[in-house]
């Protein structure tokens, strides 16, 4: 199938060149395993030969990396988000069980705020300062959004990250994430600007949560193969799975992107509070039809 394809002067058609990737992945999917295994093996050699040439063969392709890069978008990553959908539930109820924890120690007594938030986010937002102006119904969006925006990508990197660590440091960052959002919100609602509060932070924010829990559960995920993994050796263990990990992390970069232009445009923006809720609301029907789009396609190709 390579041969005849690489010596081929017309162009392929559709369906050849997607029976050729298929035959690519599998074939890369069996040299991995040979190499882990049977290194010296002459199977091992002969899929090494094949892989090499078929990589010439897709780069020599004219926009394959276009291909790639789409086929990743939206096929890989949303395959790869669906079978570890448990891992990034774990990763959402940790950071819930955080929030939950801040909201009702700083709801309770806002001045319990200065104590968990880190000192320069404590600079940045005091009690005193946060609930006079919410008092007054002023409310600094473009500040707060960038601030949270920033803390964000910041979480999500440590979440990942913190996989190498059995994923000890993931659990930490989640939960201890949670516990500063859900610490905020409580200081709103004990001031009795919820509904502003959060219309500051949806817009943007439903996306970037999505992206931090998809992070997270990456860095579970090869956390929990660390931990248990299995008959494998965990060295085994940690190159495939990290490796997944890594595209997962990866697939969250377009959600932060799409995140950063809604906190440029619409969370600022002077736009009422109910546009705002909507704004969030589609945010989270397109990432919906999003996962929706990639499984059709990928139950498609599987019957082709």
């Amino acid at each position: 199938m390579i041969t005849t394809f690489n010596k081929s002067r017309s162009k392929p058609s559709n369906q050849k060149i997607e029976k050729f990737d298929r035959l690519y992945q599998k074939t890369a999917q069996n040299l991995s395993y040979s190499q882990t295994f049977f290194p010296d093996s002459e199977v091992t050699i002969h899929l090494n030969q094949l892989v090499s040439h078929a990589h010439n063969i897709i780069y020599q392709t004219e926009n394959s990396s276009w291909k790639q890069l789409k086929d990743f978008l939206l096929e890989k990553f949303i395959g790869l988000f669906l079978e570890q959908w448990r891992a990034v539930l774990v990763a959402t109820l940790l950071f819930v069980a955080g929030g939950l924890v801040g909201f009702i120690i700083v709801s309770q007594n806002p001045l319990h705020l200065d104590v968990l938030l880190p000192g320069t986010l404590a600079n940045i937002l005091s009690p005193d300062d946060l609930a006079s102006n919410v008092q007054a119904d002023v409310v600094d969006g473009a500040t707060m959004s960038v601030m949270i925006m920033t803390n964000n990508i910041q979480v999500a990197i440590l979440a990942f990250a913190g996989g190498i660590t059995f994923g000890i440091l993931t659990v930490y960052v989640m939960i201890y994430n949670g516990l500063l959002v859900g610490a905020l919100a409580g200081l709103f609602w004990h001031s009795g600007s919820s509904y502003v509060f959060w219309a500051y932070i949806v817009p943007h924010g439903v996306i970037e949560l999505l992206a931090i829990f998809i992070a997270g559960g990456a860095g579970l995920l090869m956390g929990y193969k660390l931990l248990v993994p299995g008959e494998l050796k965990r060295s085994v263990q940690l190159k495939y799975y990290a490796m997944r990990s890594v595209q997962l992390l990866l697939g969250t970069i377009p959600l932060f992107i799409i995140a950063g232009v809604i906190e440029g445009f619409i969370t600022p923006a002077d736009l009422s509070l109910e546009t705002k809720y909507i704004v969030a609301f589609i945010t989270l029907i397109g990432f919906i039809g999003y996962l929706l789009y990639g499984r059709i396609r990928q139950l498609k190709r599987a019957t082709v």
